[in-house]
């Protein structure tokens, strides 16, 4: 019984001792069950906490919806072609829905395998990255595409807890407002992939020079592993290292499904060909070599539209360039330039050495050769190459030149322009200029020649005188060399190429082509003590003689007197109105051109001659588009009134053009002037130089010392000018003048000019009558007289040119004394100092021929005959 009782008693012990170890684990586990879920509350609170501390102040990440990324400024001619390039930073735009599936893959693969899985950060990925580092491993980032879109937009790039906690908020809530696509678009356009390339497209470009629907699978593969560290794979310097990392992605992209095998397998047996390793040719090498006209477009654009815009809103311009006239005005300009560069037998080189140690190295000496500061943009005959002088002897030269296997030979007589012989002017390592010089008929090569660019320097620009349209421009020998614009940076005095604006406005204030002025000396006080006496270019003087030969001999006497006359304070409103000077100073040696302006307005104010007296803006742009294709700027503001019904015009009608330009000067005075510039072609001043197969008007322009040397002209489509001078002004020598110097550049291209744009008479304006006119005495002829010295003049209808101020003599006060020596009849004065035989034989009035003398005296001035 006892027993019994005892094991009763300790059954119920046993019993109890089981009921309390179950309490025990009841009561731990709902501990362990509270302290889990208090500490994931804490966490969850803390969580909150960081999330609402750090989520307040966030950038506002929708405006991502509506991110224009930087893009580049293009270029492009009238036909298309791209010229050049602009951009802080190389990026071409791609919708999402152009880049190639096989980029997206490759991308992915690399940088974000389950981004079309994951809400914007990949908590996988972090604990997977988390458990590597703990191993030991390399230590790799975890963000997500998403996440890398935030820290490249949004966000800094520093590494902190903070900006990685702001980035998955950012990255979670930018995947509620944008598509996977729309987020994918952002980072394939915004990620920088070295080279200066930012964004696939032009990644593709600069590794490549291919679209990216051109890139190969291994290609693709490249670009993606180029985010983290572009550096660390350039396809040169570490390319082993890029073939390995390329060849990971390519197994990402067979994991993932995206390629088969034997794709992965092939394209990692490819080798890594690139621009950087010398397989491809550059993208840069297929446009032109940037010259002065695009860059003039960029100094204007970024005046007009600011630098920000220009280089990142992606402009597309298209320019007004002639390509071909750009090429002619080139080449006529360097030709002029070389050839009085010759003419003064001074070697200088290009001031370039190459160590004479490493000339028996050639692959050393080609190496400095190509890094060698010279111009590479000459094309004179034939391309100019860099060389390197190798050895000097008596009779020939030994040299080495870019691009060209072997070493060439350059004989004496290649030298004899130069003062002095070989030894006198080179030494070994030298770099100078070569060219080849061919036969003309078949392309031969007769020898090599030596080349330098010239000191002297000078610009040229054409247009089109009813739109303004430059169709081309030079601004010096060689932009590569200096990027100077002369044509629209360097103020140089116009000389007399500015006299045609006293004659405008003395024609509009009522002079006629046939008024006599009185060349003769003529002294200016200055107001300081000092007296200003001008001269002729002939240090002649001519007596009266009529206002139309004041412009063809290009005389300076007769010009200040007619701007005494007139009163500088109206000289100076025409120059403003047409756009030489902003602010012209009212001294009467401005008169003869002494007040500097840019060769751009000149040729921009001549062209207000040539179309009858319109005003017109010169513009080197006839178009901008934006990004989306929107026009921001368009220079024709001509409207045309029968476009639309141009299919039932009659036969032998267009469509008419309607300008709304202001109207600068009479049009008949547009004429008259016209018509006096006319003669200078023909039979003054440019007679020697410009002889082209339609009417040509022009003026020639000499400054004091021939500093300057100018010439502008014009047909009835285009107008033309030239300046030559030294950039730091001194005198070009004897002989220099607009006419001879610059004469012929206008005419090498104003040859080819007339090819493509034509030409024709000038139009006459309605409201006048012609009458002739002998040229030097002003005196009216029959209508039937001929001869070269009948000149038929154009008046107003109304206006009597033989009363009035037709009639009248201005002499500035100048009494004429009898010793004074004139020149006579035909007795020239080229603004080149040289004269013209004297003419023996002349037409009256009456029709009757004479004999004159061949100088004129005081006694036959004073009885008649001249007026």
């Amino acid at each position: 019984m006892k027993i019994i009782g005892t094991m009763r008693t300790m059954g119920r012990g046993g019993a109890n001792a089981t009921k309390g170890i179950g309490m025990f684990l009841l009561s731990a586990i709902g501990g362990i069950f509270s302290a889990v879920t208090l500490g994931i509350i804490a966490i969850a609170i803390s969580i909150g906490g960081v999330l609402w501390m750090y989520g307040r102040d966030l950038p506002n990440y929708e405006q991502l919806a509506q991110y224009t990324p930087p893009t580049i400024s293009r270029i492009y001619s009238g036909e298309g072609r791209l010229m050049d390039e602009f951009a802080r930073e190389r990026r071409l735009f791609v919708p999402a829905e152009d880049i190639p599936t096989l980029v997206k893959e490759a991308f992915i693969s690399a940088e974000d395998k389950n981004f079309y899985l994951h809400a914007g950060y990949d908590p996988i990925g972090m604990i997977s990255a988390a458990v590597d580092a703990a191993r030991g491993e390399r230590l790799r980032g975890a963000s997500t595409i998403t996440q890398q879109v935030m820290k490249n937009f949004l966000l800094s790039s520093d590494r902190s807890a903070e900006r990685k906690v702001k980035e998955i908020i950012l990255a979670s809530r930018i995947e509620e407002t944008l598509s996977k696509e729309d987020i994918l678009e952002l980072y394939l356009n915004e990620i920088f992939l070295g080279q200066n390339s930012y964004g696939v497209a032009a990644a593709a470009q600069t590794y490549f020079n291919k679209t990216l629907a051109d890139l190969t699978l291994e290609e693709a593969a490249y670009l993606a592993i180029l985010p983290k560290a572009p550096s660390d794979y350039h396809p040169v310097r570490e390319a082993e290292r890029a073939i390995e990392r390329r060849n990971y992605v390519l197994g990402e992209m067979f994991d993932n499904g995206y390629i088969t095998r034997a794709e992965m397998q092939e394209a990692q047996m490819k080798p890594l060909l690139t621009v950087q390793s010398g397989h491809y040719p550059p993208f840069r090498a297929s446009l032109p070599a940037r010259d002065y006209f695009t860059d003039e477009i960029r100094r204007q654009l970024t005046r007009d539209f600011g630098a920000e815009a220009f280089f990142t809103q992606g402009f597309n311009i298209r320019a007004t360039i002639d390509a071909k006239m750009q090429s002619v005005a080139a080449t006529a300009l360097r030709r002029a330039l070389e050839k009085f560069d010759r003419n003064g037998g001074i070697w200088r080189g290009t001031g370039e050495t190459i160590p004479v140690e490493i000339l028996d190295d050639e692959v050393a000496w080609r190496t400095a050769l190509e890094a060698a500061d010279v111009a590479r943009d000459i094309d004179l005959g034939n391309p100019w190459l860099p060389a390197v002088v190798l050895n000097v002897g008596d009779q020939s030269m030994t040299l080495g030149a870019e691009g060209v296997e072997g070493t060439i030979e350059v004989p004496r007589a290649d030298i004899e322009w130069i003062r002095g012989s070989f030894t006198d002017n080179f030494e070994p390592g030298q770099v100078v200029h070569v060219r080849k010089l061919t036969d003309d008929a078949t392309g031969d090569l007769i020898r090599w020649s030596l080349r330098q660019v010239p000191e002297v320097q000078g610009g040229f620009m054409a247009m089109d005188v009813n739109t303004g349209r430059v169709l081309a421009m030079q601004g010096g020998f060689s932009y590569q060399y200096s990027l100077f614009n002369r044509a629209t940076q360097a103020t140089r005095q116009p000389g007399s190429s500015f006299k045609p604006f006293v004659y405008a406005s003395a024609l509009d204030s009522g002079y006629q082509p046939n008024t006599i002025i009185v060349d003769a000396p003529i002294e200016v006080d200055q107001g300081n003590g000092e007296i200003w006496r001008p001269k002729n270019a002939s240090n002649r003087y001519y007596g009266p003689s009529p206002l139309r030969t004041g412009i063809e001999r290009s005389r300076n006497l007769m010009t200040v007197r007619l701007a005494q006359d007139v009163g500088m304070n109206v000289v100076a409103s025409y120059a403003e109105r047409f756009g030489v000077y902003d602010d012209m100073e009212e001294l009467l040696a401005n008169a003869l051109g002494s007040q500097e302006t840019t060769l751009y307005k000149m040729v921009s104010a001549y062209a207000m001659f040539a179309n009858g007296g319109e005003r017109v803006e010169p513009t080197l742009v006839d178009r901008i588009q934006d990004r989306y294709g929107r026009t921001v700027f368009k220079h024709d503001q001509r409207s045309c009134s029968d476009c639309e019904q141009f299919a039932t015009l009659s036969e032998g009608f267009g469509p008419r053009i309607v300008s709304n330009r202001e109207r600068v000067m009479d049009p008949i005075t547009a004429y008259q002037l016209t018509s006096m510039m006319t003669g200078v072609v023909e039979r003054g001043t440019a007679s020697r130089t410009v002889n082209l197969p339609v009417p040509i008007a022009g003026k020639t322009g000499t400054t004091n010392d021939s500093k300057d040397v100018w010439f502008i002209g014009f047909s009835s489509t285009i107008v033309a000018g030239c300046y030559i001078g030294y950039d730091r002004p001194r005198r070009l020598g004897q002989g220099a003048s607009g006419g001879g110097t610059c004469g012929p550049v206008f005419q090498e291209f104003m040859e080819e000019a007339i090819k493509e744009y034509g030409g024709g008479p000038f139009e006459v304006p309605d409201g006048g009558y012609f009458v002739n006119i002998d040229r030097f005495t002003g005196a009216r002829l029959p209508d039937d007289a001929s001869g070269d010295d009948v000149v038929a003049e154009y008046f107003r209808i109304g206006d009597d040119p033989f009363v009035g101020l037709g009639s009248t003599v201005i002499d500035g006060g100048f009494a004429l004394a009898g010793d004074l020596p004139l020149f006579g009849r035909g007795e020239g004065d080229d603004s080149d100092g040289t004269v013209a035989p004297p003419s023996s034989e002349v037409q009256t009035s009456t029709g009757r021929k004479v004999v004159v003398p061949g100088r004129a005296s005081f006694g036959s001035l004073s009885s008649g005959g001249l007026y």
